[in-house]
């Protein structure tokens, strides 16, 4: 086993992997800066700078995919996915089954999500649950090195269109530029189990759809991904305190979604709480809910989300964001409610 950061992980599945297959190419803003060993592996051809045009790169991207490339697009921040939805919800999600499976766009789109940095509302949404409501598209939300490697080797060899999110707390790049720019007395919750761990010698795809059981327990099942998976396994530890035993599962991918390992550990607990930091109106806690329900599961349900636009202030920032305490909370809430 090897040691890597987050973003270690991603340049050395990206350069396995473009080592293997001359199709892939990477484009994006300042790509040959913030990919350098990689620009200087594989040249100006493979790795190219786009113009500050979100639309007309992901255009391209769709483009080159049905014309027998494989992209990786890499968008800064999800917040500009706004700019160019044309791309996701009309053309790329759409194309295989419009074309009747005669047409594929295989691309992967890279982009950074989440909060904690104090970069405000316009720079810290995470989105998922808007980009996995289309149908057509695949999201995957990592929250280790190892995860993101075996699921980005995936996104890779995949034959649609894949939105690969990375939160930005586990990223070297982002905690340096963002977080500490002009604010050294400010202190940062890190994830550092996120940031840097252990994985294989030799890269194998993670399948989607495959959730993770982080801790098992018999009381309490809570479902998260990316940065809430560590929020919630460090509010396990203080529950356990309560004497409460919590079961925590890491989705990895929010589309598709594992629902035969998360009615398993709710049908056992008979209870869910999920942690969310993406909005909570019509997003992912609400469609976990639906499942249990369809699934004709008797569970008591609670969610700690998101719930409104996020402030830039560091301290309003906290208190909207799901931290640990208020997952302990919603936890202890829940158990008392049952």
């Amino acid at each position: 086993m090897r040691t890597m950061s987050f973003d270690e992980t991603i340049e050395d599945v990206l350069a396995q992997t473009m080592a293997d297959d001359p199709r892939i190419i990477l484009f994006g803003e300042d790509v040959q800066l913030f990919q350098a060993n990689l620009y200087t592996q594989f040249g100006g051809r493979r790795i190219r700078d786009t113009p500050i045009s979100e639309g007309a790169f992901l255009g391209a991207a769709i483009t080159a995919a049905m014309a027998g490339m494989r992209p990786v697009v890499e968008v800064s921040l999800v917040d500009f996915l706004g700019v160019a939805m044309d791309a996701l919800l009309n053309q790329a999600s759409k194309l295989e089954t419009f074309s009747g499976g005669k047409w594929k766009a295989p691309f992967v789109l890279r982009t950074t999500c989440g909060g904690g940095l104090g970069g405000g509302g316009q720079h810290q949404q995470s989105l998922w649950g808007w980009l996995s409501h289309i149908p057509g598209l695949t999201v995957v939300v990592p929250s280790t090195p190892a995860d993101a490697g075996g699921l980005l080797f995936s996104a890779l060899q995949h034959d649609g269109p894949v939105i690969y999110m990375t939160h930005k707390l586990f990223t070297d790049f982002w905690v340096e530029n963002l977080g500490y720019l002009g604010r050294k007395t400010v202190d940062f919750d890190l994830p550092l189990a996120g940031m840097r761990g252990t994985v294989p010698e030799k890269w194998e795809p993670i399948p989607f759809g495959q959730a993770a059981i982080k801790r098992s327990g018999v009381d309490l099942t809570i479902i998260s991904v990316g940065v809430g998976v560590h929020r919630t396994l460090e509010a396990a530890v203080m529950l356990e305190e309560e004497g409460i035993d919590t079961c925590v599962i890491d989705l990895r991918t929010v589309s598709p979604m594992d629902t035969a390992a998360i009615c398993e550990a709710v049908s056992s607990t008979g209870r869910l709480l999920v942690v969310d930091e993406d909005y909570q109106g019509f997003g992912l806690s609400g469609e976990l809910a639906a499942i249990i329900l369809e699934a004709g599961i008797n569970a008591n349900y609670g969610r700690v989300c998101t719930e409104k636009t996020i402030p830039y202030s560091r301290e309003l920032e906290a208190q909207t964001l799901p931290n640990k305490e208020r997952i302990v909370e919603g936890a202890i809430e829940l158990m008392d409610r049952s």
